[in-house]
């Protein structure tokens, strides 16, 4: 009887520990981020159309493609990190071991780094188009809109939901050791990225830079997974979102007359 308390109580100090971890590195990645957000709300580029080309697509004097693609990458991760350690953790309490659970976060980042590294080049891409042609610059409200309705729907389909129920379910596989809690948090990542697709082109087209944005997206996403009735989230996130989108396109339409 005595080894059997003395066994508990060491699982419960770990399970404590383990989550005061957690806590630990989603309060310093979220601090990160906010400090980002206010150093880069006072830049932009005002462009044609009436709006402002975020500083995160824009390189520094003197920065490399490279360089400026690591720098992305850097804030990617973090905001990453803060926005998806809740809804994670359940997860990676599965693991009965902190060094299993650890590699199946790493593969589980490794995947949104990959997702980010995609990110960068195509928004690189859009803001060069939108800097060198001011035509394409005055298009971007109505293809904001565009993306959010779409986004919005997306939030609506079966495909979400199916995605969703099995984000819900995920646990460690049985009897993980390295190699595969490396794979199951690569393949979670993988998953995790296709569920939350409509929520992360709403941080991107809205301004990922924007708090009120972020911290919008990552209510959304934590309560998709961790609220007893999901689908009441999912419905409302994807209504409200569509009709952000209808609102800025019949804006854009106005503004074009």
């Amino acid at each position: 009887m005595p080894t059997t308390r003395r066994a508990g109580s060491n699982t419960t100090t770990a399970t404590k520990t383990d989550r005061a971890a957690l806590a630990l590195v989603f309060l310093a990645s979220a601090a990160r981020v906010v400090y980002s957000s206010r150093s880069m709300s006072a830049g932009g580029a005002a462009m044609p159309g009436g709006w402002t080309l975020s500083m995160m697509w824009l390189r520094m004097p003197g920065q490399t493609w490279p360089g400026g693609a690591a720098a992305f990458l850097a804030t990617w991760i973090v905001m990453m990190v803060a926005m998806m350690v809740p809804p994670l953790a359940p997860m990676l309490a599965t693991f009965g071991r902190r060094g299993l659970a650890a590699l199946a976060g790493a593969g589980y980042f490794s995947v949104w780094a990959l997702f980010g590294g995609a990110v960068y080049v195509l928004g690189a891409a859009v803001a060069a188009a939108e800097l060198r042609w001011p035509a394409v610059a005055r298009q971007a409200p109505l293809a904001t809109g565009i993306v959010l309705v779409a986004a919005g729907w997306l939030q609506l389909t079966r495909w979400k939901a199916d995605r969703l129920a099995r984000c819900r379910a995920c646990a460690a596989p049985p009897s993980p050791d390295a190699a595969r809690a490396l794979r199951h948090g690569a393949q979670f990542g993988v998953l995790c990225s296709a569920c939350c697709a409509g929520l992360m082109a709403v941080l991107l087209v809205a301004g990922m830079m924007h708090l009120a944005v972020a911290a919008a997206v990552a209510g959304a996403i934590a309560l998709e997974r961790l609220a007893p009735r999901p689908e009441r989230i999912v419905r409302a996130t994807g209504v409200i979102t569509i009709g952000s989108g209808a609102f800025a396109i019949a804006r854009a339409l106005v503004a074009g007359l």
